[in-house]
């Protein structure tokens, strides 16, 4: 019989009610327990189990379980099995462990004494087994039991291929789990050779590990480069036939390639020229092999090629350095724009919106446009539509700025409306960016509220009127385009605003033609207001007393209007003082105060399009207000539209940030890191006892997309394992765009120096670099504690010895306030205990480090001289260094 229909006699054979169709769930429910109380009575019963039979019924219980119904027994039978010498026993037993067994559970010590002995057997067979279990139960405790014996067998001379291959696998899951117990010794240069071995099994697994390892510490496996490009050059230049037990539909070894490609990209280009010539010349080779015709007509043999072709791309886009292959990928992406496969053309489009910000294949991306454009009409998938628009957004330049907007636009009219509100971002930034007349410009902004001004957000038509007010050649159009905007029947509210805003501060500039004549003007924009929202209203008052000043003529209508019941008596409160201000204002001032008072909108200070900002919102989390750029809102209740702008971020002596969140100071735990032209990077952490968790924000700041961003923790001396990267940080980062990085940390033991965060990337070709102190200090650690003054006393005593006491006398660099003193004491993690010092103007703290290896218990006491201006400050800990660190930490605060 097939094997398929042999496994089904076998399981029909155990439970013979299931094979008959159209049996009701509760016989079902009723012949399953009847089994379960057969099973329970076999295992309860006097007459001891053989081997076969305890297999039998450990077997049943586990597809019973894998039926969806819960087993409470039979755990202690399958760990029983463990010890059998026959394989089919054995393997029942781990199986049923893999599945069942909580990793809490009391029996993981029985569990892990029989995997101990399995390992220590020397029978691959058995190995296999035990190495399976641990990778599939994973448990920190199977972890610290076996982390330091696994890399020992992997790395052995004697072991058989096969339990290399599961050493590796199950090195690699335990490493995922719980990184910290994995030992990094003798044995990580000696796994890096595996990519010799002549199984190619090994190899794959061993590439896994490797890839996983080296993200944490890249110098330690940088010998892995040399052996990996060797590796995949004997892949790439053999025949399929030398390969032949590891070739997928005439491809060689694929996803072993793609795994050497994929680990080559966490390091830059070798810097070895014979390695580096190599390597290029293997990917040479595999753009050639692409334009081959195809060996067969399977999808997977295409899906096989594919994939070792765009993971070549990635490394390719990855380097950034071989104009000659960045080009070739490029007109390779080009040849899947057409394919019949959406998932190539998507992955086409991906791929090429990255090769558009390289210097060297931007012109090659360009001549795709005509493809582009037409796969943004007529692709049916809205993601494959969306992918093209990023394209087209990425090789905008001068030349082309107006086909695209254009496009873009005319796409606009009947995009998907998850991705309007995108779209429109992109266009107002490209119009802006390559805007040499500015009369184009505001057409464009026009254009896109007539189209889309539900998704035109506040950032889009605040600035239109920033650049219109600070370029005087333009201010007459625009008044002009937006009269006559404002003339449709259907006229969007957003363009009410800009309207409103535009003509009230140079209406005045087309005040001279008779179509347009200041009356005109005031009826166009009135017979809007009843239409708009009470924020849009608010705006035309303010217009409304502008045209006062600018038009005498229309004072005695306007007045009209706001001495009218439904706005002196209108039950919203803004609208009401509007108007009862403005009347009274333009009532009893006279022309010159008028004129003083509604001058005409100052320039805008230039800095940097908060429309960047609102893109990179959209694209990841950040921080910031609609008008975090620090500019005015046309809206706001300042008649002349003015706030104060937001202070931009200052980077301070020491090397931390003062901005948007504030400094990630010794007492808080929220900030900006870092900031410049380029890069801000902000920080976000949580602490807790011994453990904590660091959230990293890298935003570009700039419109070019930053290439081989590499941000590494690096840790000097006692800091080896504090830091643990939960997943790599994305090699490239798009202009305006934000990416997260999450860092697990964990105290092992007290310490005096900080990590490090080292950020390396390429930004228009050009290598870029800096280094910083992470805020992680001792007292992140710090665990506040309560206690009597008797206990304090006690206490402070048994901590007595010249080397526990640490003490620093220091002028104050702040004003002396008591409260402000309370919240940097709680801040730095001590509690702060009330009515302990005989003096009520000292303050007494008392907490505990938390690590891993011991906790240290600290008392402070802060003595504040208001006349002298000075401060003694003393702590005593049961550790020396602990105690001179802190001293030192807590004083600056001060």
């Amino acid at each position: 019989l097939p094997a398929r229909e042999r496994n089904g006699m076998r399981f029909n054979c155990l439970f013979p009610a299931f094979s008959s169709p159209g049996k009701s769930k509760e016989a079902e429910i009723k012949r399953i327990n009847k089994e379960l109380a057969n099973i329970r009575s076999k295992f309860k019963g006097d007459k001891a189990l053989d081997g076969y039979s305890k297999k039998k019924y450990v077997c049943k219980l586990l597809f019973i379980f894998l039926l969806g119904h819960d087993i409470d027994f039979g755990h202690m039978e399958a760990v029983n099995l463990l010890s059998s010498n026959k394989y089919t026993e054995k393997q029942i037993g781990y199986l049923f462990i893999s599945v069942l067994v909580n990793s809490n559970s009391e029996l993981i010590r029985l569990i892990n004494n029989a995997i101990k002995n399995d390992l220590a057997s020397r029978n691959p067979t058995f190995m296999c087994l035990a190495l399976h279990c641990i990778a599939n139960v994973g448990s920190r405790e199977m972890g610290e039991a076996f982390a330091a014996d696994i890399p020992r067998i992997l790395v052995a001379g004697d072991s058989m291929d096969s339990v290399k291959q599961s050493a590796a696998l199950c090195l690699l899951r335990l490493y995922k789990a719980s990184p910290d117990l994995v030992p990094m010794g003798e044995w990580t240069a000696r796994v890096v050779h595996l990519l010799n071995d002549q199984h190619m099994g090994v190899v794959t697994a061993a590439v896994s590990l490797i890839t996983c390892l080296c993200k944490k510490n890249p110098d330690d496996f940088k010998t892995c480069i040399s052996l990996a490009v060797s590796r995949l050059s004997r892949i790439v230049s053999s025949a399929s036939t030398d390969l032949q037990d590891y070739t997928y539909y005439f491809v060689p070894a694929p996803w072993l390639s793609v795994k050497l490609l994929r680990l080559l990209q966490c390091y830059p280009p070798p810097e070895d020229a014979a390695v580096k010539g190599r390597l290029v010349e293997c990917l040479e080779t595999v753009l050639n092999k692409a334009q081959e015709p195809p060996k067969s007509k399977k999808v997977q043999h295409s899906n096989a090629k594919n994939a070792i072709l765009f993971e070549t791309i990635s490394l390719i886009i990855h380097y950034d350095s071989e104009p000659n292959l960045l080009v070739r990928a490029c007109n390779q992406l080009g040849q899947f724009l057409q394919h019949r496969e959406t998932n190539l053309r998507y992955l086409a489009l991906e791929s090429m919106c990255t090769l558009a910000s390289s210097e060297f294949s931007h012109e090659a991306v360009k001549t795709h446009i005509d493809t582009v454009i037409n796969a943004l009409k007529t692709e049916r998938d809205v993601s494959v539509r969306q992918r093209a628009a990023d394209l087209l957004y990425a090789m905008c330049d001068r030349s082309n700025a107006k086909q695209i907007v254009s496009e873009m636009l005319r796409y606009l009219e009947t995009a998907d409306y998850a991705i309007r509100e995108e779209i429109v971002l992109k266009v107002a930034i490209l119009a802006e960016k390559y805007a040499v007349d500015y009369s184009w410009y505001v057409d464009t902004i026009l254009n896109l509220i007539r189209i889309a001004g539900d998704y035109v957000s506040e950032e889009v038509w605040y600035r239109v009127l920033q650049i219109v007010t600070n370029r005087d050649d333009v201010q007459g159009y625009a008044a002009k385009t937006v009269f006559e905007a404002l003339q449709a029947p259907a006229c969007h509210e957003n363009m009410v605003k800009v309207g409103g805003y535009i003509l009230g501060e140079f209406g005045n500039l087309i005040a001279g033609d008779p179509r347009s004549s200041p009356p005109v003007q005031f009826s166009l924009l009135h017979s809007k207001f009843h239409l708009c929202s009470v924020a849009t209203r608010a705006l035309l008052l303010s217009t409304y007393i502008k045209f006062i000043n600018l038009f005498p003529e229309t004072k005695a209508t306007i007045q009209g209007v706001l001495r009218a019941g439904s706005q002196l008596r209108n039950a919203d409160v803004e609208l009401q003082q509007r108007a009862v201000e403005y009347l009274t204002l333009s009532s009893v001032a006279s022309t010159d105060v008028l004129a003083t008072v509604l001058e005409e909108m100052p320039p805008f200070p230039e800095r940097e399009s908060s429309i960047l900002a609102k893109l990179k919102r959209k694209k990841g989390p950040g921080a910031g207000s609609a008008l975090d750029d620090g500019r005015r809102d046309p809206s706001s209740n300042d008649i002349n539209g003015g706030v104060e702008p937001t202070p931009s971020t200052v980077v301070s002596p020491r090397g931390w940030a003062i901005g948007a969140w504030g400094p990630p100071a010794l007492s808080g735990n929220n900030g900006v890191l870092f900031e410049n032209q380029l890069l801000q990077i902000g920080v976000k952490s949580e602490f807790r006892q011994n453990l904590g968790r660091m959230y990293l924000f890298y935003g570009n700041k700039t419109s070019v997309q930053f290439q081989n961003f590499s941000p590494t923790v690096v840790h000097p001396g006692d800091l080896q394992t504090h830091i643990l990267p939960t997943k790599r940080v994305a090699a490239q980062v798009d202009g305006g765009a934000q990416v997260q990085q999450v860092l697990n940390i964990e105290c092992l033991r007290d310490f005096l120096t900080p990590p490090l965060l080292s950020v390396r990337f390429r930004y228009g070709g050009a290598p870029q670099s800096l280094t910083l102190k992470l805020p992680v200090t001792i007292n992140k650690f710090f665990q506040p504690t309560e206690m009597a003054a008797q206990d304090f006393f006690q206490r402070w005593k048994q901590l007595s010895l010249p080397q526990q006491e640490a003490q620093k006398i220091f002028k104050a660099n702040h004003p002396m306030d008591a409260e402000v003193t309370k919240a940097k004491l709680l801040g730095f993690g001590s509690a702060l205990l009330d009515n302990v010092d005989p003096n009520p103007e000292n303050f007494v703290g008392a907490g505990i480090i938390q690590t891993k290896a011991l906790q240290v218990g600290c008392l402070l006491r802060l003595e504040p001289n208001a006349q002298a201006q000075m401060y003694r400050l003393t702590l005593r800990t049961s550790k020396e260094p602990v105690s001179r660190h802190l001293c030192e930490l807590l004083a600056q605060q001060f």
